[in-house]
């Protein structure tokens, strides 16, 4: 970004709290507005997108997405736009590395932006706690192998993994192209009757349309990427938002408990 497009970016951005997110690539990126005009709380979620390289879900692609260099070449326009906390918007990008490797992944991210930050997959680790499940099941849209490292991640965690569903799609843009009815389908697919929670962790996934119908089908908490990473940017701003219809996460019940340590 140049000055004079940074300067442009400052002058614009709105005061007041704003959390900003990097976003890998092209695919729902459009749930962030969604969800901030859901939220109506006076925070804004700007959203800065960045240079995935290969779009693939496969570990060697997925690892060079998540590199320090390709975050930190979002950082400055989004702390332009007056992001207080930032969050790397990606799941597989980050759980790929590992419990601690994602722990310096987010301490390299808050160093190079000096704020807060967090990563999708530390949103669902806290929010399957805030959520009150110890047993969850996991239904995503990457392949096996790839959402066995999220398994993985979650068991380093602390949470029980009951059940996982991999649907094998490569491609984050393939997954954008999911509507309603393939949404509702990968969620009661993957769901188990011994799970306290369903947890759908693709942020290439649109699900913030649907964070009430998905519940309402399952009869239990189902945490989305999307919907945990706006909680988790909300959280690093000490911002607690109440609004049921964004599913039991975003409820009082779900506020008032505490959130694994980072």
């Amino acid at each position: 970004m140049t000055d004079a497009a940074t300067m442009r970016a400052s002058e614009e951005a709105a005061p007041g709290a704003a959390v900003g997110f990097l976003y890998p690539g092209y695919s729902a990126e459009d749930d962030y507005p969604r969800l901030e005009s859901m939220l109506s709380a006076g925070v804004r979620l700007p959203l800065v997108h960045t240079d995935i390289g290969e779009d693939a879900h496969r570990v060697d692609a997925l690892l060079e997405m998540g590199s320090a260099g390709r975050l930190a070449a979002g950082v400055e326009e989004l702390k332009a736009l007056g992001a207080q906390a930032v969050v790397w918007a990606c799941t597989s990008a980050s759980f790929v590395f590992g419990w601690e490797g994602a722990h310096a992944q987010v301490r390299e991210l808050s160093r190079t932006a000096g704020l807060p930050a967090s990563s999708t997959s530390f949103a669902f680790a806290r929010a399957i706690r805030a959520v009150g499940a110890d047993r969850v099941a996991i239904a995503a849209t990457y392949p096996e192998d790839v959402a066995g490292h999220f398994m993985a991640f979650l068991k380093a965690a602390g949470t029980e993994v009951v059940a996982m569903r991999g649907s094998g799609i490569i491609t984050a843009a393939e997954v954008g192209t999911w509507e309603r009815d393939e949404v509702l389908e990968l969620a009661r697919a993957g769901d188990h009757p011994e799970a306290q929670a369903v947890l759908l962790p693709d942020t290439a996934l649109h699900t913030a349309a649907h964070l009430g119908e998905l519940e309402a089908e399952l009869g239990k908490p189902v945490l989305t990427a999307n919907q945990v990473t706006v909680w988790e940017g909300l959280r690093l701003l000490d911002r607690a938002v109440l609004r049921p219809d964004l599913g039991t996460l975003f409820t009082a019940e779900a506020g008032s408990r505490a959130p694994i340590p980072g």
